[in-house]
């Protein structure tokens, strides 16, 4: 390779001995300003590497004279934030659920603080939007198995619905009229004829007046004579047209025979009092709210 340097005889500069389809490079010495930068570079490199964690090892990395690490800054930034909303937690926390709307300040600190709160606990069952699914209630309209105002939804999400190992949670139960044996098949299809007349999905028809005098015996205890719920059960309104499970007749008619007994998690021992709180507004807020 040597043999192949030459002096260009137009730059007067040596070549490095490359040669491609007559194309040679030169040997030029690199930018005095590039060699400091690069020499810097390493200066700096070094520094940093006394300084701050650098060198991985089997379970961490040298921590460096300093002591820094990116989760040290992280909890000194959340501390910060933390002692700032301290004073709007310790004010939530003195207000009672109920007196919450005749301070529209310390409310709205509420339902912001439950939005974020919601994203992290709810939204897996509820939706982003909280506007629910099959067997998740929509939380944006004004259909409420137990209630809709403050203080109902701060118990609901307090205690859950069903949850065990709570005894104050909400709790009903409705038979499996089919699986155990209550009504036949016939009646049952019956009984699905009148919930959908009621709900203005069907016309009257025989099926449905047989269904009628079904409804009366069986479900009127519960859902009011007529059909409009009873929020002391957690009985749904069977008249409008929103559905939990489902309106079609194959979705009644699988309710009635095997009945639903949906979960919610009781909040009170999973969150502190003023997270459930901050929820329970945010809920409230969301414009089905009473």
């Amino acid at each position: 390779m040597a043999d192949k340097k030459r002096i260009d005889p137009v730059t007067g500069v040596e070549t490095v001995g490359h040669e491609w389809d007559g194309i040679e490079e030169l040997n030029n010495p690199m930018p005095r300003w590039w060699l400091w930068t690069f020499y810097i570079c390493i200066v700096w490199a070094v520094v940093y590497t006394v300084f701050y964690p650098a060198w991985p090892m089997l379970d961490r990395a040298t921590a460096g004279v300093l002591g820094w690490s990116s989760r040290g800054q992280l909890e000194k930034e959340l501390a910060v934030a933390d002692a700032k909303l301290e004073p709007i937690r310790r004010a939530l926390s003195q207000t009672p659920i109920e007196q919450l709307p005749q301070n529209p300040k310390l409310m709205q600190a509420a339902v912001d603080g439950g939005r974020s709160a919601f994203k992290v606990y709810c939204v897996q069952c509820h939706g982003a939007g909280a506007a629910g699914s099959k067997g998740y209630p929509n939380l944006n309209d004004d259909d409420w198995l137990w209630g809709g105002d403050l203080a109902t939804i701060h118990q609901t999400l307090q205690h859950g619905i069903r949850s065990p190992g709570d005894d104050a949670t909400r709790m009903s139960l409705m038979p499996a009229f089919g699986r155990d044996g209550i009504l036949n098949s016939t009646e049952i299809q019956d009984l699905a004829s009148y919930v959908r007349v009621i709900s203005r999905q069907e016309k009257p028809s025989a099926s449905a007046r047989r269904g009628a005098a079904l409804f009366q015996a069986n479900c009127a205890v519960c859902h009011g004579a007529d059909g409009k719920g009873m929020r002391e059960f957690g009985a749904p309104n069977l008249t409008d047209a929103i559905w939990l499970y489902g309106g079609d007749r194959d979705t009644i008619r699988q309710t009635i025979s095997q009945s639903r007994s949906g979960v919610m998690p009781a909040w009170a021992a999973r969150l502190n009092p003023v997270t459930v709180k901050q929820l329970a507004a945010y809920v409230h807020s969301l414009g089905g709210g009473e």
